[in-house]
Protein backbone atom coordinates (compact mmCIF):
# COMPACT_ATOMS: atom_id res chain seq x y z
CA UNK A 1 0.00 0.00 0.00
CA UNK A 2 2.76 2.48 0.90
CA UNK A 3 4.38 2.11 -2.52
CA UNK A 4 1.09 2.85 -4.29
CA UNK A 5 0.51 5.92 -2.14
CA UNK A 6 4.03 7.22 -2.79
CA UNK A 7 3.68 6.67 -6.51
CA UNK A 8 0.51 8.76 -6.48
CA UNK A 9 2.38 11.46 -4.53
CA UNK A 10 5.17 11.58 -7.11
CA UNK A 11 2.70 11.82 -9.96
CA UNK A 12 0.74 14.59 -8.23
CA UNK A 13 3.97 16.56 -7.81
CA UNK A 14 5.00 16.06 -11.42
CA UNK A 15 8.04 14.05 -10.39
CA UNK A 16 9.18 11.12 -12.46
CA UNK A 17 11.43 9.26 -10.07
CA UNK A 18 12.49 8.83 -6.46
CA UNK A 19 15.63 10.87 -7.21
CA UNK A 20 13.43 13.98 -7.50
CA UNK A 21 12.57 13.85 -3.80
CA UNK A 22 15.90 12.60 -2.48
CA UNK A 23 14.71 9.17 -1.39
CA UNK A 24 14.31 5.64 -2.68
CA UNK A 25 10.76 4.46 -3.21
CA UNK A 26 11.77 1.03 -4.45
CA UNK A 27 11.53 -1.78 -1.90
CA UNK A 28 14.91 -2.92 -0.58
CA UNK A 29 16.23 -6.09 -2.19
CA UNK A 30 15.11 -9.25 -0.43
CA UNK A 31 17.59 -11.11 1.72
CA UNK A 32 18.97 -13.47 -0.90
CA UNK A 33 21.30 -16.39 -0.40
CA UNK A 34 24.08 -14.22 -1.80
CA UNK A 35 23.68 -11.60 0.97
CA UNK A 36 26.30 -11.77 3.67
CA UNK A 37 26.03 -12.30 7.40
CA UNK A 38 26.18 -8.54 7.95
CA UNK A 39 23.79 -6.09 6.30
CA UNK A 40 25.00 -2.52 5.76
CA UNK A 41 23.27 0.84 5.21
CA UNK A 42 25.43 3.77 4.11
CA UNK A 43 25.34 7.58 4.00
CA UNK A 44 28.14 9.60 2.39
CA UNK A 45 28.99 13.23 2.90
CA UNK A 46 28.55 13.97 -0.81
CA UNK A 47 25.02 12.49 -0.65
CA UNK A 48 25.78 9.88 -3.30
CA UNK A 49 24.41 7.39 -0.78
CA UNK A 50 21.71 8.36 1.70
CA UNK A 51 20.83 5.62 4.18
CA UNK A 52 21.04 3.13 1.31
CA UNK A 53 21.32 -0.63 1.74
CA UNK A 54 24.58 -1.89 0.25
CA UNK A 55 25.17 -5.02 -1.77
CA UNK A 56 28.55 -5.71 -0.17
CA UNK A 57 29.05 -9.38 0.72
CA UNK A 58 30.08 -9.18 4.39
CA UNK A 59 30.62 -12.56 6.02
CA UNK A 60 32.16 -13.39 9.38
CA UNK A 61 35.21 -15.62 9.27
CA UNK A 62 38.36 -16.59 11.13
CA UNK A 63 40.92 -15.03 8.77
CA UNK A 64 43.10 -12.39 10.43
CA UNK A 65 44.81 -9.23 9.17
CA UNK A 66 46.57 -6.14 10.53
CA UNK A 67 43.65 -3.73 10.09
CA UNK A 68 42.20 -1.86 13.08
CA UNK A 69 39.42 -3.85 14.71
CA UNK A 70 36.22 -2.72 16.40
CA UNK A 71 35.39 -5.45 18.92
CA UNK A 72 31.78 -5.94 19.97
CA UNK A 73 30.98 -7.46 23.36
CA UNK A 74 27.25 -7.90 23.93
CA UNK A 75 27.89 -9.45 27.34
CA UNK A 76 28.71 -5.95 28.61
CA UNK A 77 25.60 -3.77 28.46
CA UNK A 78 24.69 -0.29 29.61
CA UNK A 79 21.43 1.70 29.37
CA UNK A 80 18.17 0.47 27.87
CA UNK A 81 17.12 2.76 25.01
CA UNK A 82 13.80 4.61 24.80
CA UNK A 83 14.18 5.84 21.24
CA UNK A 84 15.36 8.31 18.63
CA UNK A 85 13.48 11.18 17.04
CA UNK A 86 12.71 14.87 16.89
CA UNK A 87 10.77 17.72 18.41
CA UNK A 88 7.41 17.97 16.69
CA UNK A 89 7.14 21.75 17.04
CA UNK A 90 3.91 23.63 16.42
CA UNK A 91 5.41 24.87 13.17
CA UNK A 92 6.33 21.31 12.15
CA UNK A 93 2.76 20.18 12.80
CA UNK A 94 1.35 23.11 10.81
CA UNK A 95 3.50 22.28 7.79
CA UNK A 96 2.79 18.55 7.87
CA UNK A 97 -0.94 19.06 8.42
CA UNK A 98 -1.12 21.44 5.44
CA UNK A 99 0.33 18.89 3.00
CA UNK A 100 -1.99 17.24 0.49
CA UNK A 101 -3.57 14.26 2.26
CA UNK A 102 -1.79 11.61 0.19
CA UNK A 103 1.61 13.30 0.61
CA UNK A 104 1.06 13.78 4.35
CA UNK A 105 0.00 10.20 4.92
CA UNK A 106 2.89 8.76 2.90
CA UNK A 107 5.35 10.99 4.77
CA UNK A 108 4.05 9.92 8.18
CA UNK A 109 4.29 6.27 7.13
CA UNK A 110 7.87 6.89 6.02
CA UNK A 111 8.75 8.49 9.34
CA UNK A 112 6.88 6.39 11.88
CA UNK A 113 5.80 3.03 10.47
CA UNK A 114 7.56 -0.31 10.78
CA UNK A 115 7.69 -0.62 6.98
CA UNK A 116 11.02 -1.58 5.44
CA UNK A 117 11.23 1.84 3.76
CA UNK A 118 10.53 3.79 6.96
CA UNK A 119 13.06 5.27 9.38
CA UNK A 120 10.85 4.15 12.30
CA UNK A 121 11.05 7.22 14.54
CA UNK A 122 9.89 6.17 18.00
CA UNK A 123 10.33 9.23 20.24
CA UNK A 124 8.90 12.75 19.95
CA UNK A 125 9.19 15.89 22.02
CA UNK A 126 6.37 18.45 22.10
CA UNK A 127 6.20 21.98 23.39
CA UNK A 128 3.57 22.48 26.10
CA UNK A 129 2.05 25.60 24.60
CA UNK A 130 4.17 27.46 22.06
CA UNK A 131 7.88 27.07 21.42
CA UNK A 132 9.93 29.59 19.48
CA UNK A 133 9.19 27.48 16.39
CA UNK A 134 5.46 28.08 16.64
CA UNK A 135 3.78 30.65 14.44
CA UNK A 136 3.06 32.80 17.52
CA UNK A 137 3.52 32.58 21.30
CA UNK A 138 0.64 31.19 23.35
CA UNK A 139 -0.18 29.14 26.44
CA UNK A 140 -3.32 27.23 27.36
CA UNK A 141 -4.54 29.79 29.90
CA UNK A 142 -3.93 33.38 28.86
CA UNK A 143 -5.85 36.18 30.56
CA UNK A 144 -6.34 39.90 29.86
CA UNK A 145 -3.78 42.17 31.46
CA UNK A 146 -4.35 42.47 35.20
CA UNK A 147 -6.54 39.36 35.44
CA UNK A 148 -5.66 35.94 36.87
CA UNK A 149 -7.28 32.50 36.82
CA UNK A 150 -5.98 30.53 39.82
CA UNK A 151 -8.72 27.91 39.42
CA UNK A 152 -7.71 27.40 35.77
CA UNK A 153 -11.31 27.79 34.65
CA UNK A 154 -10.18 29.05 31.24
CA UNK A 155 -7.64 26.29 30.62
CA UNK A 156 -7.96 24.89 27.08
CA UNK A 157 -5.79 23.03 24.56
CA UNK A 158 -8.13 24.09 21.74
CA UNK A 159 -5.23 25.76 19.93
CA UNK A 160 -3.61 22.35 19.47
CA UNK A 161 -6.69 21.06 17.64
CA UNK A 162 -5.62 23.11 14.60
CA UNK A 163 -2.58 20.97 13.65
CA UNK A 164 -0.72 19.29 16.47
CA UNK A 165 -3.41 16.95 17.76
CA UNK A 166 -4.58 15.85 14.28
CA UNK A 167 -0.98 15.06 13.29
CA UNK A 168 -0.30 13.24 16.56
CA UNK A 169 -3.42 11.12 16.15
CA UNK A 170 -2.24 10.04 12.69
CA UNK A 171 1.20 9.23 14.10
CA UNK A 172 -0.31 7.19 16.94
CA UNK A 173 -2.47 5.28 14.48
CA UNK A 174 0.79 4.24 12.79
CA UNK A 175 2.85 3.68 15.96
CA UNK A 176 0.71 3.57 19.12
CA UNK A 177 3.78 2.86 21.27
CA UNK A 178 5.73 6.01 20.39
CA UNK A 179 7.07 7.82 23.46
CA UNK A 180 6.17 11.50 23.86
CA UNK A 181 7.96 14.08 26.03
CA UNK A 182 6.35 17.44 26.77
CA UNK A 183 8.35 20.60 27.59
CA UNK A 184 6.93 24.07 28.39
CA UNK A 185 8.71 27.17 27.12
CA UNK A 186 6.75 29.38 29.52
CA UNK A 187 3.97 29.45 32.07
CA UNK A 188 0.91 31.63 31.32
CA UNK A 189 1.95 35.27 31.52
CA UNK A 190 -0.22 36.09 34.54
CA UNK A 191 1.75 33.56 36.60
CA UNK A 192 5.10 35.26 35.82
CA UNK A 193 7.07 38.08 37.39
CA UNK A 194 7.09 40.03 34.09
CA UNK A 195 3.62 39.33 32.59
CA UNK A 196 5.53 38.69 29.37
CA UNK A 197 6.15 35.69 27.14
CA UNK A 198 9.87 36.46 27.17
CA UNK A 199 11.91 35.84 30.32
CA UNK A 200 10.74 36.38 33.86
CA UNK A 201 10.18 33.77 36.53
CA UNK A 202 7.27 31.78 37.89
CA UNK A 203 5.84 33.56 40.94
CA UNK A 204 6.12 31.31 44.02
CA UNK A 205 2.46 31.91 44.90
CA UNK A 206 1.55 30.20 41.61
CA UNK A 207 3.70 27.08 42.02
CA UNK A 208 0.72 24.87 42.90
CA UNK A 209 -1.44 26.52 40.25
CA UNK A 210 1.18 25.89 37.56
CA UNK A 211 1.54 22.30 38.72
CA UNK A 212 -2.22 21.99 38.25
CA UNK A 213 -1.85 23.52 34.78
CA UNK A 214 0.63 20.78 33.80
CA UNK A 215 -1.66 18.10 35.27
CA UNK A 216 -4.53 19.48 33.19
CA UNK A 217 -2.35 19.38 30.08
CA UNK A 218 -1.49 15.72 30.57
CA UNK A 219 -5.13 14.85 31.28
CA UNK A 220 -6.40 16.86 28.30
CA UNK A 221 -3.97 15.14 25.96
CA UNK A 222 -4.93 11.77 27.41
CA UNK A 223 -8.58 12.55 26.68
CA UNK A 224 -7.48 12.88 23.03
CA UNK A 225 -5.82 9.47 23.18
CA UNK A 226 -2.31 10.96 23.49
CA UNK A 227 -0.20 9.66 26.38
CA UNK A 228 2.52 11.99 27.62
CA UNK A 229 5.26 9.66 28.83
CA UNK A 230 7.32 12.40 30.50
CA UNK A 231 7.62 16.13 30.95
CA UNK A 232 10.38 18.54 31.84
CA UNK A 233 9.27 21.41 34.11
CA UNK A 234 10.96 24.00 31.90
CA UNK A 235 12.79 24.08 28.57
CA UNK A 236 16.20 25.76 28.87
CA UNK A 237 15.53 27.19 32.35
CA UNK A 238 18.70 29.32 32.30
CA UNK A 239 17.86 31.06 28.99
CA UNK A 240 15.39 33.90 29.43
CA UNK A 241 15.91 35.60 26.08
CA UNK A 242 13.90 33.34 23.80
CA UNK A 243 10.29 33.94 22.75
CA UNK A 244 8.71 32.36 24.69
CA UNK A 245 10.94 31.55 27.67
CA UNK A 246 11.03 31.47 31.47
CA UNK A 247 13.93 31.37 33.92
CA UNK A 248 13.89 28.71 36.64
CA UNK A 249 17.02 28.40 38.76
CA UNK A 250 17.98 25.00 40.17
CA UNK A 251 16.80 25.80 43.70
CA UNK A 252 13.49 27.05 42.28
CA UNK A 253 13.03 23.91 40.19
CA UNK A 254 13.74 21.72 43.22
CA UNK A 255 11.20 23.71 45.26
CA UNK A 256 8.61 23.52 42.48
CA UNK A 257 9.04 19.74 42.08
CA UNK A 258 9.03 18.72 45.73
CA UNK A 259 6.31 21.09 46.93
CA UNK A 260 4.02 21.40 43.89
CA UNK A 261 4.59 19.31 40.77
CA UNK A 262 5.50 15.97 42.34
CA UNK A 263 2.65 16.01 44.87
CA UNK A 264 0.21 17.16 42.13
CA UNK A 265 1.18 14.24 39.89
CA UNK A 266 0.92 11.88 42.86
CA UNK A 267 -2.51 13.22 43.85
CA UNK A 268 -3.78 12.94 40.25
CA UNK A 269 -2.44 9.38 39.92
CA UNK A 270 -0.26 10.29 36.95
CA UNK A 271 2.49 7.93 35.83
CA UNK A 272 4.10 10.68 33.71
CA UNK A 273 7.83 10.94 34.44
CA UNK A 274 9.40 14.18 35.65
CA UNK A 275 12.73 14.85 33.92
CA UNK A 276 14.72 17.81 35.22
CA UNK A 277 16.96 20.50 33.73
CA UNK A 278 16.54 20.22 29.90
CA UNK A 279 19.41 22.56 29.12
CA UNK A 280 23.09 22.66 28.21
CA UNK A 281 25.81 20.24 29.27
CA UNK A 282 27.93 23.05 30.77
CA UNK A 283 25.90 23.00 34.01
CA UNK A 284 25.78 19.45 35.42
CA UNK A 285 25.64 21.11 38.83
CA UNK A 286 22.02 22.12 38.08
CA UNK A 287 20.53 18.60 37.94
CA UNK A 288 22.95 17.29 40.56
CA UNK A 289 21.82 19.91 43.09
CA UNK A 290 18.17 18.95 42.54
CA UNK A 291 18.93 15.24 42.86
CA UNK A 292 20.84 15.96 46.10
CA UNK A 293 17.56 17.24 47.56
CA UNK A 294 15.97 14.02 48.84
CA UNK A 295 12.46 15.49 48.83
CA UNK A 296 12.75 16.47 45.17
CA UNK A 297 14.76 13.40 44.18
CA UNK A 298 11.94 10.95 44.90
CA UNK A 299 9.77 12.52 42.20
CA UNK A 300 12.51 12.71 39.52
CA UNK A 301 13.07 10.07 36.84
CA UNK A 302 16.20 11.65 35.36
CA UNK A 303 17.94 14.63 33.76
CA UNK A 304 17.80 16.01 30.20
CA UNK A 305 20.50 17.83 28.25
CA UNK A 306 21.20 19.94 25.16
CA UNK A 307 24.69 20.65 23.77
CA UNK A 308 24.82 24.31 22.80
CA UNK A 309 27.48 24.62 25.52
CA UNK A 310 29.57 22.19 27.54
CA UNK A 311 30.73 18.65 26.84
CA UNK A 312 28.76 15.45 26.45
CA UNK A 313 30.77 13.93 29.29
CA UNK A 314 28.53 15.91 31.66
CA UNK A 315 25.85 13.27 31.09
CA UNK A 316 28.17 10.60 32.48
CA UNK A 317 29.07 12.91 35.37
CA UNK A 318 25.42 13.11 36.38
CA UNK A 319 24.92 9.38 35.81
CA UNK A 320 27.90 8.55 38.02
CA UNK A 321 26.63 10.83 40.77
CA UNK A 322 23.14 9.28 40.62
CA UNK A 323 23.31 5.95 38.76
CA UNK A 324 19.71 5.10 39.70
CA UNK A 325 18.43 8.08 37.67
CA UNK A 326 18.08 8.17 33.89
CA UNK A 327 19.80 10.50 31.44
CA UNK A 328 18.23 11.92 28.27
CA UNK A 329 19.38 14.02 25.31
CA UNK A 330 16.46 16.15 24.18
CA UNK A 331 17.61 18.82 21.72
CA UNK A 332 20.26 19.81 19.19
CA UNK A 333 19.70 22.03 16.17
CA UNK A 334 21.23 22.09 12.71
CA UNK A 335 21.99 25.64 11.61
CA UNK A 336 20.91 26.54 8.13
CA UNK A 337 22.06 26.61 5.46
CA UNK A 338 23.59 23.23 6.21
CA UNK A 339 26.92 21.84 5.09
CA UNK A 340 25.68 18.26 4.75
CA UNK A 341 29.08 16.56 5.02
CA UNK A 342 30.27 18.57 8.03
CA UNK A 343 26.92 18.41 9.83
CA UNK A 344 26.70 14.66 9.23
CA UNK A 345 30.14 14.10 10.77
CA UNK A 346 29.51 16.29 13.81
CA UNK A 347 25.96 15.20 14.60
CA UNK A 348 26.68 11.48 14.14
CA UNK A 349 29.90 11.50 16.19
CA UNK A 350 29.09 14.11 18.83
CA UNK A 351 25.33 13.84 19.26
CA UNK A 352 24.16 10.37 18.20
CA UNK A 353 27.24 8.52 19.43
CA UNK A 354 28.31 10.98 22.12
CA UNK A 355 24.96 11.02 23.92
CA UNK A 356 24.40 7.28 23.81
CA UNK A 357 27.97 6.50 24.90
CA UNK A 358 27.32 8.82 27.87
CA UNK A 359 24.24 6.96 29.11
CA UNK A 360 21.45 8.80 27.31
CA UNK A 361 18.31 6.72 26.78
CA UNK A 362 17.26 8.78 23.77
CA UNK A 363 18.58 11.18 21.13
CA UNK A 364 16.35 13.95 19.76
CA UNK A 365 17.21 16.42 17.02
CA UNK A 366 15.60 19.87 16.78
CA UNK A 367 13.30 20.01 14.88
CA UNK A 368 11.19 17.77 12.63
CA UNK A 369 10.17 20.24 9.91
CA UNK A 370 10.52 23.85 8.79
CA UNK A 371 9.81 25.72 5.59
CA UNK A 372 12.43 27.06 3.17
CA UNK A 373 12.74 30.22 5.30
CA UNK A 374 13.27 28.20 8.51
CA UNK A 375 9.79 29.05 9.74
CA UNK A 376 7.24 29.22 11.17
CA UNK A 377 8.85 30.97 14.15
CA UNK A 378 7.87 33.53 16.75
CA UNK A 379 9.19 37.09 16.67
CA UNK A 380 12.56 36.64 18.32
CA UNK A 381 12.60 32.85 17.85
CA UNK A 382 15.14 30.84 15.88
CA UNK A 383 15.69 32.30 12.40
CA UNK A 384 17.90 29.58 10.90
CA UNK A 385 16.90 26.26 12.48
CA UNK A 386 16.98 23.71 9.69
CA UNK A 387 14.38 20.99 10.08
CA UNK A 388 15.02 17.33 9.42
CA UNK A 389 12.53 18.05 6.65
CA UNK A 390 12.07 21.18 4.58
CA UNK A 391 8.42 21.43 3.56
CA UNK A 392 7.51 24.02 0.97
CA UNK A 393 4.01 23.72 -0.38
CA UNK A 394 3.64 20.07 -1.36
CA UNK A 395 7.39 19.44 -1.74
CA UNK A 396 9.33 17.61 0.96
CA UNK A 397 13.13 17.68 1.17
CA UNK A 398 15.07 15.41 3.53
CA UNK A 399 17.94 17.14 5.33
CA UNK A 400 20.92 15.94 7.35
CA UNK A 401 19.05 15.38 10.65
CA UNK A 402 16.73 12.96 8.84
CA UNK A 403 19.71 10.70 8.13
CA UNK A 404 21.43 11.28 11.50
CA UNK A 405 18.41 9.97 13.36
CA UNK A 406 17.49 7.43 10.67
CA UNK A 407 20.80 5.61 11.04
CA UNK A 408 19.69 4.66 14.57
CA UNK A 409 15.88 4.81 14.66
CA UNK A 410 15.47 2.47 11.68
CA UNK A 411 17.42 -0.31 13.41
CA UNK A 412 17.35 0.30 17.19
CA UNK A 413 13.85 -0.12 18.64
CA UNK A 414 12.61 0.79 22.09
CA UNK A 415 14.05 -1.64 24.64
CA UNK A 416 17.40 -2.15 22.90
CA UNK A 417 20.52 -2.22 25.08
CA UNK A 418 23.65 -0.28 24.35
CA UNK A 419 26.53 -2.74 24.41
CA UNK A 420 30.31 -2.47 24.54
CA UNK A 421 32.28 -1.50 21.44
CA UNK A 422 35.77 -0.05 21.36
CA UNK A 423 36.86 3.01 19.38
CA UNK A 424 39.94 2.51 17.18
CA UNK A 425 41.72 4.54 14.51
CA UNK A 426 39.28 7.46 14.69
CA UNK A 427 36.37 5.18 13.80
CA UNK A 428 33.74 6.59 16.14
CA UNK A 429 30.97 4.09 16.84
CA UNK A 430 28.22 2.85 19.12
CA UNK A 431 26.60 -0.59 19.33
CA UNK A 432 23.26 -2.01 20.50
CA UNK A 433 21.56 -5.36 20.99
CA UNK A 434 17.88 -5.24 20.05
CA UNK A 435 15.11 -7.13 21.88
CA UNK A 436 15.00 -9.49 18.85
CA UNK A 437 18.70 -10.34 19.31
CA UNK A 438 20.07 -8.28 16.40
CA UNK A 439 23.42 -6.55 16.84
CA UNK A 440 23.46 -3.00 15.47
CA UNK A 441 26.76 -1.15 15.02
CA UNK A 442 26.89 2.45 13.78
CA UNK A 443 30.33 3.60 12.59
CA UNK A 444 31.57 6.89 11.14
CA UNK A 445 35.01 7.30 9.59
CA UNK A 446 36.37 10.54 11.06
CA UNK A 447 39.64 10.21 9.16
CA UNK A 448 40.53 12.31 6.15
CA UNK A 449 40.86 9.29 3.89
CA UNK A 450 39.23 5.94 3.23
CA UNK A 451 39.64 3.43 6.04
CA UNK A 452 39.36 -0.36 5.99
CA UNK A 453 38.76 -2.09 9.31
CA UNK A 454 37.44 -5.23 10.96
CA UNK A 455 34.35 -5.80 13.05
CA UNK A 456 34.98 -8.57 15.56
CA UNK A 457 32.14 -10.45 17.24
CA UNK A 458 32.66 -13.61 19.22
CA UNK A 459 35.50 -15.60 17.67
CA UNK A 460 35.07 -14.20 14.16
CA UNK A 461 35.49 -10.96 12.30
CA UNK A 462 34.44 -9.30 9.05
CA UNK A 463 36.33 -6.72 7.00
CA UNK A 464 34.69 -3.56 5.65
CA UNK A 465 35.66 -0.13 4.29
CA UNK A 466 34.28 3.38 4.72
CA UNK A 467 35.13 6.51 2.77
CA UNK A 468 36.22 9.59 4.69
CA UNK A 469 33.23 11.11 6.49
CA UNK A 470 30.90 8.22 5.63
CA UNK A 471 28.59 6.65 8.20
CA UNK A 472 27.31 3.08 8.10
CA UNK A 473 24.91 1.02 10.16
CA UNK A 474 25.80 -2.68 10.28
CA UNK A 475 23.21 -5.26 11.39
CA UNK A 476 23.60 -8.98 12.05
CA UNK A 477 22.10 -11.77 14.10
CA UNK A 478 23.57 -11.96 17.58
CA UNK A 479 24.41 -15.14 19.40
CA UNK A 480 21.62 -16.53 21.57
CA UNK A 481 21.94 -15.16 25.08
Amino acid sequence: MIFAIMAIVLTSLGLSSCRDVGMSLLPPPPRLEGDGDVLMWLTKGDRSAQLEKQNALLNFGTATNSLPTITINDQASYQRMDGFGYTLTGGSADLINALPASTRDALLQELFSDDSLAIRVNYLRLSIGASDLSAEPFTYNEMPSGQTDPDLVNFSIQKEQESLIPVLKRILAINPDIKILGSPWTAPRWMKTTFNYVGGKLRPEYYTVYAGYLVKYIQAMQSEGITIDAITPQNEPLHGGNNPSMVMEAAEQADFIKNALGPAFESAGLATKIIIYDHNADRPDYPISILEDADANRFVDGSAFHLYAGNMSALSQVHQAFPDKNVYFTEQWVGGPSNFAEDLRWHISTILMGATRNWSKNVLEWNLAADANYGPATDGGCTNCLGALTIQGAAVERNVAYYVIGHASKFVPDGSLRIQSDIVSNLQNVAFRTPEGKIVLIVINMNGSEQSFNIAYGDEQVETTLEAGAVATYVWDGAES
